[in-house]
């Protein structure tokens, strides 16, 4: 793999990446090759924020002549760390030694800032600069022709910094626009982790459609209405385009997996095996979908389905729920909020969806083919309700009445 980030620094998701592997036991390798890095590069990394837990055994021998704390021989090769070992959470007598991607960013982060804030005024200089800097700033002065007609040794954004850090005699209300600016909010990265999809990529999947001969499978999505509101995730039955919804409190891995949960149980309490019904699932790469082990195992813990993952920026590959998204989207259209929504509205809005016949099945509708294949229960258990094809209401109309 060619390194398309050579010269740049690791990320805070490159980071999180290296110890989600090393806890599911990654090669340095094969690390390096998901990342774009080199191996050595993943190597002085982890090396290099590797934290210390010390043994129990230890914990008490606080004098000088206490013994040197004991070593654990696995950690004398590659990975280096107890991040994959079996025990690292149980005590074993030895030393104990992680890599943690937050601390590790932190510890980056700290010496970068430290690096750039270049040479640190002594004392007499500090205060010059604080006189010069505060009493034009008094004056209404703007901090560029303050340094610039001072011509003093420190950059505008150190001066900010030092104004924030509230190390000059002049305060935020002094400056002429300070207070006007708001910080800037920090948006977390909303993916699935790469470690998450080892062996669940597109790839694998189409393995498995060729290995076994699979003909039909479950894709699954999210619709969003007003952004940061209610969402609604979708279940798409491709063998005939039947469509089961549930409404989301918010488009969150815990509102998709508390869920996904939910409808284990009814199902249960109804007679029926979620991984039955739903062996196979592909939905894309939004991190609402990153809870891998709840989709896939049963509410006991076992393994009854299995997910996989589209490739980035692939929507085509999962072309069932897309298209029937556009039905859903006749009634409720684009950017109308789901606020005032409650899942019995989902499921009216899908029992009229299911009910529209297809010509893609010789007349028939999503609805008729699933319960004849799967049964009248399982679709009532999922939420869908048949509705005479008369009364079928195919626009925003059904919403108002």
């Amino acid at each position: 793999m060619t390194d398309s980030t050579k010269g740049k620094h690791l990320t805070q998701e490159q980071r999180q990446e290296i110890q989600e592997c090393l806890d599911h036991g990654v090669t340095f390798k094969d690390i390096a090759r998901r990342v774009g890095k080199d191996q050595t590069t993943i190597s002085k990394e982890v090396k290099k924020h590797v934290a210390i837990r010390p043994s129990s055994a230890n914990k008490d021998n606080s004098s000088d002549n206490a013994p040197k704390p004991v070593v654990c021989r696995t950690l004398m090769k590659s990975p280096f760390v107890c991040n994959p070992c079996k025990r690292r959470h149980s005590p074993c007598g030895f030393q104990k030694q992680f890599y943690n991607a937050k601390n590790a960013q932190n510890e980056y982060t700290t010496l970068l800032h430290e690096s750039r804030e270049g040479i640190p005024l002594n004392k007499e200089e500090f205060y010059d600069v604080d006189r010069i800097v505060s009493a034009g700033i008094k004056r209404g002065q703007h901090v560029y022709h303050i340094l610039a007609t001072n011509d003093l040794p420190v950059s505008k954004s150190t001066i900010y910094r030092h104004l924030h850090r509230g190390y000059l005699s002049a305060s935020k209300l002094d400056f002429p626009r300070v207070v006007k600016f708001k910080a800037r909010r920090q948006r977390q990265p909303d993916y699935v982790p790469k470690a998450a999809k080892i062996g669940r990529t597109y790839e694998d999947f189409l393995t498995v459609l060729d290995n076994y001969g699979v003909k039909s499978w479950v894709e699954m999505d999210t619709l969003i209405g007003r952004i940061g509101g209610k969402a609604i995730l979708t279940l798409d039955f491709t063998f005939c385009n039947f469509m089961s919804a549930f409404l989301l409190d918010g488009k969150t891995a815990a509102d998709v997996s508390g869920r996904i949960k939910n409808i284990k149980a009814t199902l249960a309490a109804g007679g029926f095996c979620f991984g039955d019904i739903l062996p196979l699932l592909l939905t894309d790469n939004g991190g609402e979908f990153s809870d891998v082990s709840t989709v896939e195992n049963d509410l006991n813990g076992q393994k009854e389905s299995s997910i996989y993952f589209c490739d980035p920026y692939k929507s085509s590959q999962k072309p069932k729920v897309e298209k029937n998204h556009t039905l859903f989207r006749d009634i409720v259209p684009k950017g109308e909020s789901f606020d005032s929504f409650t899942q019995e509205t989902v499921s009216l809005v899908f029992s009229h969806v299911n009910s529209v016949k297809r010509k893609l099945l010789n007349g028939k509708s999503p609805f008729e083919i699933f319960t004849f294949t799967y049964g009248m229960e399982i679709a009532k258990c999922l939420g869908i309700e048949p509705i005479a094809p008369n009364d079928v209401i195919q626009s925003q109309h059904l919403l108002k009445m």
